[in-house]
């Protein structure tokens, strides 16, 4: 018997192309019959480029490792580097796919970088680093050669149509009732929450569990006035139609001075001032204050310079929305929405800060008063499939209020999974938020476990991922028996810090090395078995 030689394998696509070892296998054997390369003909220098440039498309390889919130900016562009420039943009996000940009980061970069979206301002959590980062990378965009004709090279994904339904997108809010609000802390707590409610009724929203509720807050009217004050201006000043004073309370934003704002100073003042208004312009620090400096704080600082109102308002951002985690349900309060809202309040050298919505939503609307809200909708954070999978929360402070809203769903709607939540602050005797209810789900069954942890109570800090590895045993038991775990809260500290308290603790009680608990972990992400909401 004849051995049969099987012939050199051609290798049109090379090693270092973005694909599996099957799927170069294959597109190599396709090739190679498309274009009949038996090995006598040899491919010239131009149809080998345009048959590279058609397999690899644009570089990308579909993953996003800088899609983590706690990750810094620096970090996260240093992994984009040499993607296209579509990836690079989604990398200058901040990474929290909570919609307040009316997109996930995914889907805004890729409007930028389609040029359907103009607005380069829209991350709001991302703040000046995000939008100075866009700009410079939009500015590539503009000066990037146009694509030759006939090129192969993959085309920017077209972008899904903006919703245009009423109350579904910050670009069509809608007005809701604000109805009441109550203090969910006691006298001599350190901090000042507030449980919020509203009227949908009227505007025929409604939402299911896990999504947010965005609010169109009015700058704080005697801030306006003072401001008007420095610019020596009458608030009756006309202004896009409108007066200086009302366009100041509802169309721009009062928050972190953009560089627009120091480029204007720049352009009306000298020497000195005009040096350091350029540096702060360029995103530099020359007084070790920038991070402090809003747009009052960069009138005080460069006091004396009072550009014509028409071009300070120009020179501000648009007031964004603010987005909530809505802590009711639909299913069990029709009509009703309800909010868990942490008052911002600060004091930079003698001046006190207030935070925009909160204190708008804690101190200014009134019982009866309408304001502009929307329903945004949650991106992978929800109930599971399965009424019956059990679930754990894991929600310190006012990560409370979507798993508020998750047990009023599960007893209106009949789901008979268990129910495992953590919650913590700083007092018990202060801080525990829906105290009594939350007590009477445990009593009623609804609620099979609640951890607690008193950050303060004690000679040492104790917070939920030290909870957590105290009952580290049962919490993997519900996890090998296919519960879902959710976190809400802060992404900087507290998220990072439950995450890996979950990994260690599938590493002991799995007995697992940690690197394949951290793999357990990337697996419950992936089959939406971990879902997070955070800020």
């Amino acid at each position: 018997m004849n051995q049969i030689t099987s012939p050199p394998r051609l290798e049109v696509i090379p090693s270092t192309a973005p694909f599996s070892e099957a799927q170069r296998a294959w597109l190599n054997g396709f090739l190679v019959g498309l274009l009949s390369l038996d090995g006598s003909v040899p491919l010239s220098r131009e149809a080998g480029a345009a048959v590279l440039q058609g397999a690899t498309g644009d570089g990308d390889d579909g993953e996003a490792p800088w899609h983590d919130q706690t990750m810094p900016i620096a970090d996260r562009m240093k992994l984009a580097e040499g993607r296209p420039l579509r990836r690079r943009m989604m990398a200058a996000m901040a990474q929290q796919d909570c919609g307040q940009c009316g997109y996930n980061c995914n889907d805004y970069s890729e409007a930028i970088a389609g040029k359907t979206e103009a607005r380069l301002n829209l991350c709001v959590p991302g703040g000046k680093e995000t939008a100075r980062m866009l700009r410079a990378l939009n500015e590539e965009l503009e000066k990037a050669p146009a694509a030759p004709s006939g090129s192969t090279a993959a085309p920017v994904a077209a972008m899904p149509a903006v919703a245009t339904e009423l109350g579904r997108s910050r670009d069509n809010p809608v007005p809701a009732t604000f109805v009441s609000r109550r203090l969910l802390n006691k006298a001599g707590s350190e901090k000042e929450t507030w449980h919020i409610d509203f009227d949908l009724s009227g505007c025929g929203l409604d939402y299911v569990v896990g999504d947010s509720f965005g609010i169109f807050a009015r700058n704080e009217p005697g801030l306006v006035d003072q401001i008007i004050a420095m610019l020596g201006a009458s608030p009756t000043t006309p202004v896009n139609g409108k007066t200086l004073r009302d366009v100041l309370i509802d169309d721009v934003s009062l928050a972190p001075a953009p560089d627009t704002l120091f480029e204007l100073i720049s352009f009306v003042t000298g020497g000195t001032q005009r040096e350091k208004a350029r540096a702060l312009a360029q995103g530099e620090n020359p007084d070790g204050d920038a991070a402090t400096l809003d747009v009052m704080a960069a009138l005080q600082k460069f006091s004396g310079v009072r550009p014509h109102p028409e071009a300070f308002v120009e020179a501000l951002e648009v007031l964004q929305p603010r987005l909530y985690s809505i802590s009711s349900s639909n299913n069990a309060t029709p009509g009703k929405l309800s909010l868990t809202v942490d008052c911002v309040r600060y004091v930079v050298g003698k001046r006190k800060r207030l935070g925009l919505a909160s204190i708008f939503l804690a101190e200014r609307i009134k019982p009866g008063d309408e304001i502009k809200v929307y329903v945004q909708k949650a991106h992978g954070f929800a109930l599971p499939n399965d009424p019956a999978t059990p679930i754990i929360m894991i929600g310190p402070g006012t990560g409370i209020a979507p798993f508020r809203a998750f047990l009023h769903d599960r007893r209106a709607t009949g789901a008979t999974g268990r129910n495992w939540l953590f919650f913590g602050h700083q007092r018990s005797g202060y801080d525990f938020f829906y105290a009594d209810e939350l007590n009477a789900m445990k009593t009623s069954g609804l609620l099979t476990r609640m951890s607690l942890a008193w950050s303060r109570d004690g000679d040492k800090k104790f917070y939920v991922q030290d909870r957590m590895r105290e009952v580290g045993r049962e919490l993997w038991t519900w996890l090998a028996e296919g519960a879902s775990i959710y976190v809400c809260g802060d992404a900087k500290r507290m998220a990072k810090d439950v995450e890996r308290a979950l990994v260690d603790i599938v590493a002991q009680f799995g007995a697992r090395t940690t690197d394949e608990a951290v793999g357990f972990v990337g697996e419950l992400k992936k089959k939406g078995r971990f879902q997070q909401d955070v800020y």
